[in-house]
């Protein structure tokens, strides 16, 4: 049998990195991180995360009509830090993940306000990428990796994050009846402690994906090793009526930085995805991710392989967080 660590789950695209710095209409030392979605006419958008030369971080918007070149480019900041009304922002704004939710006809945007305090989850909500009503901060800083599920449960939104706690930097879920004020908060998927790959620190990547047998959560992890950090991807299904039940969990990564742009940049030995879109079919998967913090790069996979993958390399979940 083929070691799992072995399984080709994900294909690199011959064209990457899709998307750089030199690509940008404006002065820009880093682009990577990108939320994406599939808009109504069949656009690719990515709303990327992109550094300035002060080291402050806002978002911009990149349009394809094939999810893979020919972006159009937001030729000013999308959606910038707006350290006057929100000083939660005052040293910019990153790495959004974005949802359609239906209930309300927009797309709700996560994203990581950081400033002062440290890195802290914010909402905005958006019908055409142009125009954003923030939310503000909703859950205190240390906080990120934030993603909404895109419908409620028991009458409540629910919300994905990556608090850092006294316990560690582990996955926990919050409910909401207005997406304004959040409660109720369980712990959903911790690192695992020990030589795990994903020993150190785990946190969401792109939003969850509803599947019928659940939702696929694709996560990121991370292990300290004399030479740094190594950021991989791993996978595990939740209960899709309960998403705060981990049914299963992968034993090995499935994705990991090996290409030279992801090997090489400003932070290197990352690869750490923030969005993802679906094909017709609602099999085939175009993931975004950020190489290396310093540009985007894409991968493709299938739905049902990483599930038949999850189902004979997973391991029933424990909330424990000496497992």
């Amino acid at each position: 049998m083929t070691s799992p660590q072995y399984e080709v789950l994900f294909q690199r695209h011959s064209a990457n990195p899709i998307l750089t710095a030199a690509d940008w209409p404006y002065p820009a030392h880093t682009v990577f991180n990108a939320g994406a979605t599939r808009l109504q006419d069949g656009t690719t958008l990515l709303l990327s995360r992109v550094e300035d030369r002060r080291g402050h971080s806002h978002l911009c918007a990149a349009r394809s009509d094939n999810g893979v070149d020919g972006w159009k480019i937001d030729t000013t900041p999308t959606l910038c830090a707006d350290p006057a009304g929100h000083p939660e922002e005052l040293w910019g704004i990153e790495d959004p993940r974005i949802t359609f939710v239906e209930e309300l006809d927009r797309y709700v945007v996560a994203y990581t306000a950081f400033s002062r305090g440290g890195p802290g989850v914010a909402l905005a909500l958006t019908d055409d990428f142009r125009h954003f009503e923030r939310l503000g901060l909703v859950m205190q800083p240390d906080d990120k990796d934030a993603a909404l599920l895109p419908r409620r449960f028991n009458g409540l939104f629910a919300l994905l994050h990556r608090p850092l706690t006294d316990t560690g930097a582990h996955v926990w879920i919050s409910y909401s009846p207005d997406l304004r004020n959040w409660g109720g908060h369980k712990l959903v998927l911790p690192a695992r402690r020990g030589a795990w790959w994903d020993a150190n620190r785990v946190g969401l990547s792109p939003p969850l994906i509803e599947t019928e047998r659940g939702w696929l959560m694709l996560y990121h992890g991370v292990r300290r090793t004399a030479a740094g950090v190594l950021y991989r991807l791993g996978v595990a299904l939740l209960e899709l009526e309960n998403p705060e039940r981990c049914l299963l969990r992968g034993d090995s990564w499935i994705f990991g930085p090996e290409a030279p742009y992801e090997r090489q940049g400003d932070v290197g030995y990352v690869a750490f995805p923030c969005g993802y879109t679906l094909g017709a079919d609602g099999d085939a998967i175009n993931l975004y991710y950020g190489a290396a913090d310093t540009s985007i790069a894409l991968a493709t996979g299938s739905i049902s392989q990483l599930l038949y993958w999850l189902d004979r390399h997973g391991t029933a979940c424990s909330h424990a967080l000496t497992s």
